[in-house]
């Protein structure tokens, strides 16, 4: 989990980050070697900060990354409980109001359950859909029953996306994404994904020679997410492929190869906290914000565990 704060004069201030009061990211690797530990940002309030502290011991705060960092396998889901726990604090009827709109107004979906616990969605998998489940308020993953689970508390928030978050679902599902591609087979966007595949399979890019990017560093690109340029050729793009694989990008511009970044590279990478420019979007690449580079360190976290796995297989 991640709880970003900063300290000055001998206090600690927790500013919102996003668009929960709270906001968690697993394991991430900062300024130690550990890997099972988890950082948690919150709002900073002088008695939150003591029943952190009461709950969480062995917590300890880090300068460099503004944030506490909780060690222990575990440690995920032990401060995932104590925001359910701070939730309820804040709001103590906001779970019993959660569950009567859901009783007044029930979402009734093959995408969603309700228990005792709370409220689970399952569903197939897409990027939007993920990102707009994230929304809402203390949703988390389980990776247990591969599924995301939200409070009733967060029931009226849900609500206000379901009509989005069910449409993406179905458009996800396996059936649907086979008739749009064996819709789109023969027309010009076929084609223009095969040539796109292909240049992801060699691993270059086109970088506007106006404005190159740094070498060896992340950067967010428009085509790729998050990559790490690894070498300028000097070689200009042909005019022809721009047009058919790359139709927005305007000018001269050359070759760049790339690579995908190591977890390590993320964590050591400082956000980018400005708005992104309209020249930035031009360009094509630009330095990652805070959202985009936890979901790069949750992708790169993935796969080094599957390297891990091939490798255990293997010995």
């Amino acid at each position: 989990m991640h709880l970003v704060c900063t300290r000055s004069d001998g206090r600690f201030s927790c500013p919102i980050v996003g668009t929960g009061a709270f906001e968690m990211d697993k394991n991430d690797r900062f300024d130690t070697g550990e890997v099972d530990q988890a950082t948690i940002t919150f709002p900073f309030d002088r008695m939150t900060v003591q029943r952190f502290r009461k709950e969480f011991p062995r917590a300890r705060w880090s300068d460099w990354h503004k944030a506490w960092l909780v060690p222990g396998k575990t440690a995920s889901r032990r401060i995932e409980r104590w925001l359910e726990r701070e939730a309820s604090r804040a709001n103590p009827f906001a779970e019993e109001k959660g569950r009567d709109a859901y009783e007044f107004e029930p979402i009734l979906s093959s995408y969603l359950s309700v228990d005792s616990d709370g409220i689970s969605i399952k569903t197939p998998y897409s990027k939007r859909l993920v990102e707009e489940i994230r929304q809402i308020s203390f949703a988390r993953w389980d990776p247990h029953f591969k599924m995301w689970r939200v409070p009733f508390a967060s029931y009226d928030e849900l609500l206000q996306r379901w009509e989005t978050i069910e449409n993406e679902a179905r458009r996800s599902e396996p059936e649907e994404r086979l008739k749009r591609t064996q819709a789109r087979k023969g027309s010009k966007e076929e084609r223009r994904e095969r040539l796109r595949a292909n240049e992801r399979r060699r691993r270059r890019i086109p970088l506007t020679a106006e404005a190159l990017p740094p070498l060896n560093r992340p950067i967010t690109t428009q085509a790729y997410g998050i990559i790490v340029i690894r070498e300028i050729t000097g070689e200009l793009v042909n005019s022809e492929l721009i047009n058919d694989v790359y139709p927005d990008l305007e000018g001269d511009y050359v070759w760049g190869f790339w690579r995908l970044p190591s977890l390590d590279e993320l964590v050591q990478t400082w956000p980018n906290k400005k708005d992104l420019s309209a020249s930035e979007r031009q360009r094509g690449w630009w330095h990652p914000d805070l959202e985009e580079l936890r979901e790069g360190r949750r992708v790169a976290r993935t796969r080094a565990r599957a390297r891990r796995a091939v490798s255990a297989a293997t010995d």
